[in-house]
């Protein structure tokens, strides 16, 4: 441990009660993802108390603020700003949402970060740039919410960072540094968890099937039935379900968001809401056109008409076994926490925008326990609020400084031998395919 290591620690260490109450207020007031205007307020007051001048209004919630000196590696150290509705929660807010997934603690780690690379002999010893990244809606937004943000403030991900690589506001990043509340062994005593597990893509997709309205009891015969051809659709999805490969880890869940209009009135239109899931982007695009299959076919057979609209979801996230520098990094917090790797070969079969990240940079990622109960539950709390949000703060703290001192070799290492599925350019040529 050098001595830039010793005050980024000391600094932290000496600010915990701060971040702890920081901690306690963002629990206590989760937003609904692209509307998460008090957080980015408490996250720009922050910054700013800090010296540093924010860029704000990035996808509509979105700021950043950076410090070191140009001309080396630009790293982004993410916060995700947004709760999500789970209404059930202790600590939900009047609108139903809450931080179940503890992406508030993520909010926490960055401004700890942030609090410790601002120090002038800390910053002083960064050879590239360390970018404080706080970015919105992780959490998927239904259709509905798409139709409300893309009408009012242009906004065509359904996703906070697919929306800010789409506007060019990543164009100068060059890694990421992720963090999030454990996703697998929650049951444990593990403290940090490092590396990335594979996780699912998907792609949004709406279903709307027309009809004809009749009176239901007086003239059914002269209606054309939506609500028939939405569960033929589905019945034929079920049927289907054989085909799909095992090692893809394809998950198709729909739900019908619109089933008619009244009771006694032959439905004349069906909205269907889906997300399409796997663990490749040409397993998606597969199922994706055999579930259209699927719901033109039930229409045509019953005699209506249906359109079909995509929308971007989020890209597959790669397995990434922890780079050399995580467990360096984690080493210096103490012995006395439980460190471990992700487990290798597993598939989490659920999604997050960092997938979106991973298709065209670099993406450092561990996460950390101090939290029980399963996420996006009613049962999650915190148990170990040292672990929760402390730790954090520390690690990434301390891997922005590794991947940046000494001219910042660590960071042109890993920049350099990442193949990036994508450019810039052609992921957002995809973007603009998807989201029209």
């Amino acid at each position: 441990m050098d001595k830039i290591e010793e005050k980024i620690l000391s600094i932290l260490d000496s600010r915990a009660g701060e971040l702890q109450e920081l901690a306690q207020d963002l629990y206590a007031h989760a937003e609904q993802g692209y509307h998460e205007y008090r957080t980015a307020q408490v996250v720009s007051d922050c910054l700013k108390k800090l010296g540093l001048e924010t860029q704000e209004g990035l996808a509509i919630t979105g700021l950043r603020a950076s410090v070191g000196r140009g001309g080396g590696p630009n790293v982004a150290l993410i916060g995700e700003l947004d709760g999500l509705a789970c209404p059930t929660h202790p600590m939900a807010t009047d609108k139903g949402y809450a931080h179940s997934c503890g992406h508030y603690a993520q909010i926490v780690c960055m401004l700890g970060a942030a609090m410790a690379l601002t120090d002038p002999e800390v910053a002083a010893s960064l050879e590239g740039t360390a970018t404080f990244f706080a970015v919105p809606a992780e959490e998927f937004q239904g259709s509905d919410l798409q139709e409300e943000v893309r009408r009012t403030h242009d906004v065509h991900c359904a996703g906070g960072k697919c929306e800010l690589l789409r506007r060019g506001a990543f164009d100068d990043i060059d890694m990421a540094v992720t963090t999030h509340s454990l996703m697998v062994a929650r049951d444990s005593d593990v403290d940090l968890m490092l590396g990335n597990s594979a996780c699912n893509g998907f792609v949004g997709k709406t279903v709307y099937i027309h009809g004809r309205a009749a009176h239901a009891a007086h003239a059914p015969h002269q209606g054309v039935n939506a609500l028939n051809a939405a569960c033929l659709g589905m019945s034929a999805l079920g049927m289907i379900r054989e085909t799909f490969r095992e090692k893809d880890c394809v998950r198709v869940h729909p739900y019908i968001r619109k089933g008619g209009e009244a009771v006694n009135v032959v439905p004349s239109e069906v909205v269907v809401d889906m997300m399409v899931r796997a663990n490749n982007q040409e397993a998606i695009e597969t199922i994706s056109a055999k579930v259209d299959n699927c719901f033109k076919g039930a229409a045509l057979a019953i005699g209506c008409e249906a359109d079909i609209v995509n929308a971007q979801g989020y890209m597959p996230c790669p397995e990434r076994l922890p780079e050399q520098i995580l467990w360096d990094c984690a080493e210096l917090l103490g012995g006395g926490l439980k460190v471990q790797s992700i487990p290798a070969g597993a598939c989490n079969t659920a999604s997050t925008d960092v997938g979106d990240l991973f298709a065209v940079m670099p993406v450092l990622n561990f996460t950390f326990g101090g939290s029980v109960g399963e996420l996006h539950s009613k049962d999650y709390t915190i148990s170990d609020p040292n672990v929760a949000h402390i730790v954090p703060a520390k690690m990434m703290a301390l891997l922005a400084y590794r991947l940046l001192k000494n001219g910042a070799a660590e960071a042109k290492t890993i920049i350099g031998r990442y193949q990036a599925p994508y450019t810039l350019e052609e992921y957002k040529a995809y973007t603009e395919k998807m989201s029209g």
